[in-house]
Parts: structure tokens; sequence; C-alpha cells
């Protein structure tokens, strides 16, 4: 499979010179100066913003209903996996970052120019049924959500979510901070709701501190494995590999080797940082789950709604419920912001075409309104859980198909020069590829040989 992927030598010496490549999020594109001279704290908040964006990708829908399944069936115990999906997580947003900031192209354009055209044909099919369920989930999550706090039908809450389009439209227009800002607002929301959650469900730090353990439990139970997968796959995002190596773009910094390294090392700290976020918040929904859920005797819980409707009993508060039905309209909205910019990147970066910013995202979100309408309309608030866990397990199997040439591109140093991955980083990157690839290979043998 990997031999796939190498790159076309013709094609890599046929790239194309800066004067004749499109630029990712041209309209956005160096639109963020960033102080020359300046102290480390002022370039720190000029540099940060992508790595917020990122983050919400790893807390949308769909990892609330791997976590609270993983949570109410095998308590503290998946702890551990999103741990370390977290880890890898920050090392491959970095590889995707550094690929963004040392090559000035975005993971999509990279595929394109040292790709033949079937495979990079292959790869964008395969990138775009990753945003297909990706924004199935978010979607999804934020009709249930809307549902919950206001009795909203989930067909007229999926109508709902189409005007992210619109208002990414405005606040584009007025400059992608606003974006970034109104994004990082919503992780707030999120942020604050668990710290709530997780004052009043007291969990056991005896618990906490085992699950973060590995188990081999984890790989020989059938049942836990296809969670594990599962949280993998929501946990780190195809999406985000083609949305980070972009929005990096979006910050005016020097193109020369030092302003590059600068880049590099402000937006790792910026992508780390919120990344740890992301670890705390899906961390405090399975703790939730296992603490209100699996510990009571409720160990069956795979649906939001229902994990919402017992939160407040179980816990004997009132707000509970409330506070988790907010943070999940927040993570919802956060990352189908993000999941659109994705949507277009991926379909500029590999079909090198220019469209209009409203043509471009009507295209990307209509891929998920539709669906999610139609099962919204089919099943209503039962099944949903099901396929928002399915959604993820998609993810993950899409995903080696974006690791892979992330790895082969930021190694390579004709394509990244002086910053391409050390010995040491290449072998780790791999090793994170094959596991990848390894429980992917297992999860199809098992479903298909049960």
């Amino acid at each position: 499979m990997i031999d796939d992927f190498k790159i076309d030598k013709s094609l890599q010496e046929k790239a194309p010179e800066d004067g004749d490549r499109l630029r990712s999020l041209s309209e956005v594109h160096s639109s963020i100066s960033v102080p020359e001279g300046a102290g480390f704290w002022k370039k720190m908040a000029a540099f940060a913003g992508p790595g917020l964006m990122v983050a919400v990708g790893y807390i949308d829908p769909g990892n609330w209903a791997t976590d609270i399944e993983g949570g109410s069936r095998f308590g503290y115990t998946l702890l551990s996996v999103i741990l370390i999906s977290n880890l890898f997580a920050m090392l491959l947003q970095h590889l995707s970052l550094k690929l963004g900031i040392a090559s000035g192209r975005d993971l999509a354009q990279a595929c394109r120019d040292y790709y033949s055209r079937p495979v990079s044909f292959v790869l964008w099919v395969l990138s775009e049924i990753a945003i297909a369920a990706t924004d199935l989930a978010e979607v999804i999550g934020s009709a249930i959500a809307l549902n919950l706090l206001f009795g909203l039908p989930l067909p007229v809450g999926v109508l709902f979510t189409a005007f992210d389009v619109l208002l990414v439209l405005y606040f584009q227009q007025k400059g992608f901070r606003i974006i970034e800002s109104i994004v990082a607002g919503l992780m707030g929301i999120i942020l604050l709701s668990f710290l709530y959650e997780m004052i009043v469900s007291q969990p056991s730090l005896a618990g906490i501190m085992g699950g973060l353990l590995p188990k081999k439990e984890i790989v020989t139970d059938p049942g836990m494995l296809y969670i594990a997968i599962g949280i993998l796959g929501a946990t780190v995002m195809p999406h985000n590999l083609y949305l980070h190596s972009s929005i990096v773009q979006t910050r005016n910094f020097r193109k020369d080797d030092e302003g590059k390294r600068t880049a590099i090392k402000f937006a790792t700290i910026d992508s780390t940082v919120s990344l740890a976020l992301a670890f705390f918040i899906n961390g405090s929904i399975l703790i939730l789950a296992a603490t209100a859920f699996h510990a009571n005797g409720h160990f069956e819980i795979a649906d939001i709604t229902d994990a919402y409707h017992l939160l407040d009993p179980v816990l004997g508060v009132s707000l509970a419920g409330i506070f988790f039905a907010l943070a999940l309209l927040a993570s919802g909205q956060s990352s189908t912001l993000t999941g659109t910019l994705a949507g277009q990147i991926v379909m500029e970066g590999f079909l090198n075409i220019r469209l209009k910013p409203w043509v471009r995202r009507l295209l990307t979100r209509g891929i998920a309104i539709i669906p999610a309408l139609i099962v919204s309309s089919l099943y209503g608030e039962r099944g949903t859980a099901e396929l928002l866990v399915l959604s993820q397990v998609i993810l993950s199997l899409q995903l080696s198909f974006a690791v892979v040439p992330l790895v082969f591109f930021t190694s390579n140093s004709q394509i990244m020069g002086r910053f391409a991955n050390s010995r040491a980083l290449t072998a780790i990157s791999w090793v994170i590829a094959l596991i990848i690839i390894g429980l992917n290979g297992y999860l199809l043998f098992n479903t298909f040989t049960a």
C-alpha cells in the first residue's frame, strides 16, 4: 500500500513555480501580519488561532458519541486511547503545519503536485468521503443539541446548520481573525461547560489515573477495539491535516529560512496547547460517562439524547444536562465552520479550480446537509448514535490515506528543504502510520470474518 503513494519523480520535477500556482485559501493568504522584532508573547499572539480551529475538529459531536459509549460500557479503560490518539494528533498536526509553512503548499495541493493524476484523484475522493462523514456527525450533533435545548425537530435543526455557510462568508470578508475569534469563543463555552461537569460529577481520581495506562483488553476485546478505533478516528481527523497545512499560511511571516523556522516554532506551540485543551474536553466526556453511567449500572448509554436526560437525575443537579447540550451545540457549530473551510481547501487543492466563495461553500455544505436531512427524517432520534460512531470508524479508515502522503512529503528534502523530518522524527511518524494502518486492517478483518 505504501509503495502506491511514492512520489512520481517526473511530476516532482514539474512541480509548479510560485508564480504559476494557486495559493491556498487565496482570499485570506498572508492576511495576518506578524510583527518583526517583537517579543515572545506578541509573536505568540500573532500565530495563535489556527491551533484552536484545528482543535475543535477533535471535539466534534462524533467524538461525543464514541466517548460516551466508551465510558458507559467500559468505564475509564479507554481513557488511555484518547491520550495516545491525542499524542498522535500533536505529532501529525506538527507535520501538517510544517508542510504548509516550509513548502507553501497545503496537503491537497502537494498531493496534486507530486502524485500521478489517478493517485491524486483517488485521494481526492477519499478526502471528500472523510469530510462528508465529519460533516454528517457535526450537523447531526448540532441538530440534536437544538432539539434538546429548544425542542426543534431534527430535520429543522439540520437545515438551521446551513446558516454557518453565510456566517463564514460574512465574517471572512471582515478578516480571518474574526472567524478564529468566533471559534475560540465557542471553544471557551465547551471548556467552561465541562469544567462544571467535572466539578459536579466528582469522578474517581484513582480511576482516571488507572484509565490513562493502556490495557491489553483494548486490543483483545472486539467490542472495546471497535470503540477504540472509533475514538482514534474521531480524535485524529483526516480533514484537519488538510486544514492545518492551509490556515497556517494566513500568517504573513518572512519566507526565508529564519522566518519559516520562527513560524514553525510558534505554530507548533499554538497547535500543541490547543490540542491539550481538546484532550481535556474529550477525556472529560468519557470520564463523565464513566462516572455518571458506568458506575451506576447504565452500561449501554451510547445515545447523546439518553445521556442528556440521565445526567440530571443521576448526578442529582439541575444544570448538568443544560451545560451538556450547550457544549454540544457549541461543538457542532464550531466544527462545522472549520469543516466547511476544509472542504474548500480539499476542493481547491486537488482540483486546482477557482470558484466564487459562496459556490464553494454551498457545494461543501450541501454534501453534509442532504444526507443528514435524509437520515434525521428517516431515523429521528433513535439510531443516530450508531450512525455517529460509524462515521468515526469511517474517518479512521480514511486516515491512512492522509497520513501516508503527509509523512512522505515532510520527509522529502526536495520538498521541505532543510525543514525535512529528521531520521528520528521520520521513524516515529512511520510507526504511527503503521499503527493506524494495522488497527484499521484488524478492524476490517474482524468485520468481514465475524
